[in-house]
């Protein structure tokens, strides 16, 4: 009993454990890596592609293969049969049914076929690594965007923290205006704009709070993650140092980038594959040379030998080779090659286009890293300053030297300056981070 009751007690141990976990970005991203449904259809495609590549090189060798036939045959007028004396009497048997059967062995081989086995291998195995990228790319598709919800959700729920202490203040404000309203220092519609400038403070939390629920919604729906209940992320300590590290250079970044993103190798390897395209198209103006060989034989129930006998008798063997030259195909290789061409200049396009949006992805995110860190350290003094006005006109209201205009007017200040101090500090955060992965690192917080 007791045994029972400490294993029952260790199960909820692990369950409560497990449902209070704290998901780090580092967390979200290994997940979403093995557990992504996107991403686990990208390798399904690999695993394609890698069996399309091993067919193309087993196509190099010679095929073999073995066949039979057996049939039934019907002769209803024949009058020719076996005839057998016994006993001084002559008997005549005529098989109207007969048997055939037949037997073989069979191989070909495709010799030369102007390289377009070869080159078709070639082409497969780059379409596997162009698989093995793809996969690659849409790895690094989910991990920006799970970077971009989690970020978002720190600063979210940052600003709902700053939405509770106004709405402390607001509170404080109104209990304040009610004592000034019953000793006759302050009006029922200046009380009235105290209650509602409370209410509408609430009314930012909840607002704040629901769309920390849907970037929460959005983050579970990457990591595949169905449950809200075993879910929550880790907040951490995120310091304005951070915000303010050194941003690398533009250049350095893409050119880092260039040398290692999965979407400019592929594009790279498109302009291969169409130049092997262009050289298989081509091969249709030359010769196919091949070679068949096979082995045989038959038999036929209306023989006077024997199955084994007839096996060996009908036994034959054959060896050829067989040339195709192409003389007229209705300018279907012409079309062919001029086809590859075109799609070789447009691989060539397609990588020049990657290559200036790959520097568009970085430039953007480089010139929201540099303004929103510049925005940051002006946002933090105007804070601060805020922060110290506001202070002052309390006080100076709690003294009756300020009416409730003014209060108002400096509480939704210092509460834009403290939203804009969050806003530039975790927008610098999340670039950083972005230009970070860019290069080949790996984000975590």
């Amino acid at each position: 009993m007791k045994k029972s009751v400490i294993t029952i007690l260790a199960l909820f141990a692990v369950v409560s454990t497990f449902g209070q976990k704290k998901w780090t970005l580092e967390d979200c991203i290994n997940y979403a890596v093995e557990n992504n449904i996107t991403l686990q259809q990208a390798r399904l495609q690999k695993q394609s592609a890698t069996e399309t590549r091993k067919q193309s090189n087993a196509a190099l060798f010679p095929t073999l293969s073995a066949s039979t036939n057996q049939s039934v045959g019907y002769r209803p007028w024949t009058s020719n049969g076996t005839m057998t004396v016994t006993n001084g009497t002559v008997a005549t048997d005529v098989k109207k049914t007969y048997y055939n059967g037949s037997y073989g062995i069979n191989a070909s081989w495709t010799v030369w076929n102007g390289g377009q086995n070869t080159n078709q291998l070639k082409r497969d195995r780059l379409s596997e690594q162009q698989a093995d990228l793809s996969v690659l790319e849409t790895a690094n598709s989910i991990q920006e965007q799970i970077a971009r919800n989690y970020v978002q959700i720190l600063y979210l729920t940052e600003a709902v923290e700053v939405q509770r202490q106004a709405l402390e203040t607001a509170k404080k404000n109104e209990e304040r205006g009610q004592v000034m309203l019953e000793v006759g220092k302050m009006s029922k519609a200046d009380l009235a704009q105290l209650t509602a400038q409370r209410a509408t403070d609430e009314y930012n939390i909840v607002q704040a709070e629901t769309q920390v629920a849907d970037y929460m919604l959005r983050l579970r729906q990457l990591l595949e993650i169905t449950d809200v209940r075993d879910f929550d992320i880790a907040i951490p300590a995120t310091t304005d140092e951070q915000a303010l590290a050194t941003i690398p250079s533009l250049m350095n970044v893409y050119e880092t980038a260039l040398a290692q993103r999965p979407e400019i190798q592929n594009a790279r390897l498109d302009i291969e594959q169409s130049g092997l395209q262009m050289k298989m198209a081509k091969a249709g103006h030359l010769p196919t040379v091949s070679m068949t060989a096979g082995v045989g034989t038959s038999t036929n129930s209306l023989s006077q030998n024997t199955w084994g006998s007839q096996i060996k008798t009908n036994f034959d063997a054959s060896a050829g080779v067989g040339i195709q030259i192409p003389i007229i195909d209705a300018r279907k290789t012409k079309t062919a090659v001029n086809k590859a061409r075109i799609a070789h200049e447009q691989a060539e396009l397609d990588l020049v286009s990657r290559q200036k949006q790959l520097y568009s992805d970085i430039e953007s995110c480089w010139l929201e890293a540099m303004s929103n860190q510049q925005k940051f350290r002006a946002a933090k003094l105007s804070a601060a300053s805020e922060q110290a006005s506001y202070d002052l006109l309390s006080e100076q209201f709690r003294l009756g030297l300020k009416n409730i205009v003014e209060l108002l007017t400096g509480k939704d200040k210092l509460l834009q300056a403290q939203q804009n101090r969050l806003q530039s500090k975790y927008t610098t955060i999340l670039n950083q981070q972005l230009l970070k992965f860019y290069q080949g690192e790996t984000m975590n917080l």
